[in-house]
């Protein structure tokens, strides 16, 4: 059996990342990428263990000596946690804190660590709450001992009664129901919000994109506003909207969502679905992309793909390759064979290339404001 490694006094900024490589594409972008996410989580000092396998251990995962090498290292850098960049299973997880006497996160937990960091409004802490309620219950299977505790019951020995599972299951779903009240009546009050904007036929747009590529910077140079900006990934979660004004389009309503990312888990997309909505309801996305990082394609369907999951596949959508600085490339406007605006290079930090954005703004805008007067019925003679 592995030793146990002892946690007492480990640092709690320490980590040991593990991942392993299963035979997927992209893997060096993938172990990269999780570097950056457990730095946003807090991990200031890690280690770093990679492997490969062909399928994932039915117990520990990685493997009983890859575990024992986890192990060591966690012993070394006095780490108070290992975090793994897969979906792990309870079992799994249970089993591994047991062996290397840490806490365990997978990449679902670690993002949802994340969040919980990140959620500054009362609807966003409410959002991730809920998130991370839906996913510990799936978790609380024979998880801890406390959990074989009876409580209840009649006579000297107390008898059967209900046991701390039962409780603990109780109080989640109790919990997720309140919660999900709270998110519906901020749901009504932004569809309250969103049909008046229609009635003012105001013309709407939603930031969207990888994580990190630069929504913020563009919200904060396009609308002149304040939200928060940092290198690192879900640098803010809640949506933040503005109204601006672009000549010959006239006000339009800019919200800034927030970041996706490669297997963004399931339960955060339902938890934000509120939010999300904003993207949906829309007039135009623009698809915000890192012009300056190698896995820019990759990133791109990333994105294409959780819309398609929200339902906003069909939302007309600009591409804004922004970051141009620092990929080379040349602020620019692209049109299609239609003779349509497709792309704007352009860097949000530096303002080059901010001025083709409003056009395509203009453009949009005008061709959402004949579409509706087209739509309108017409009087008929009498």
């Amino acid at each position: 059996m592995l030793e146990r490694a002892a946690a007492v006094a480990a640092n709690p900024s320490a980590a040991v990342l593990v991942c392993l490589d299963f035979g997927d594409e992209g893997f060096a972008d993938s172990v990269e990428e999780f570097v950056q996410l457990a730095e946003s989580a807090g991990a200031t000092r890690h280690a770093l263990v990679k492997g490969g396998r062909n399928h994932p251990d039915a117990r520990l995962f990685a493997g009983r000596g890859k575990v024992e090498e986890v192990a060591q290292a966690a012993v070394a850098l006095n780490a108070a946690c290992v975090m793994f960049n897969h979906e792990l299973s309870g079992a799994q997880q249970r089993n591994l804190e047991k062996e290397l006497g840490r806490r365990v996160l997978d990449r679902t937990a670690l993002i949802l660590e994340i969040f919980g960091q990140r959620a500054r409004t009362s609807e966003g802490k409410l959002q991730v709450e809920l998130a991370q309620l839906e996913h510990l219950s799936t978790r609380l299977v024979r998880g801890w001992t406390h959990l074989e505790r009876q409580r209840g019951g009649l006579g000297k020995t107390g008898g059967p009664g209900e046991t701390q599972l039962e409780l603990d299951r109780r109080y989640i779903s109790q919990r997720v129901r309140v919660l999900r009240g709270k998110l519906d009546q901020l749901r009504h009050r932004r569809e309250v919000q969103r049909r008046a904007r229609a009635r003012g036929e105001v013309f709407s747009v939603s930031l969207v994109g990888y994580t990190n590529a630069g929504k913020s910077t563009l919200f904060n140079a396009l609308a002149h506003a304040k939200a928060y900006e940092a290198d690192k990934l879900f640098a803010t979660l809640d949506t933040t909207t503005r109204r601006i004004y672009v000549p010959e389009a006239g006000e339009v309503v800019v919200s800034d969502t927030v970041g996706f990312i490669r297997e963004l888990p399931h339960s955060l997309v339902a938890a934000f679905r509120a939010t999300l909505e904003e993207t949906v309801r829309a007039d135009l996305l623009l698809h915000v992309v890192d012009s300056a990082s190698p896995s820019r394609e990759r990133q791109i369907a990333d994105v294409n793909g959780v819309l398609a999951e929200i339902g906003a596949e069909r939302v007309p959508q600009l591409q804004v390759w922004n970051k141009c600085d620092l990929s080379g490339l040349s602020p620019a406007i692209e049109r299609d064979e239609c003779g349509r605006i497709s792309r704007v290079i352009l860097s949000a930090r530096t303002g080059a290339g901010l001025g083709g954005l409003r056009e395509a703004l203009c453009e949009a805008a005008r061709e959402r404001a004949s579409a509706r007067r087209a739509a309108r019925p017409q009087a008929i003679p009498i």
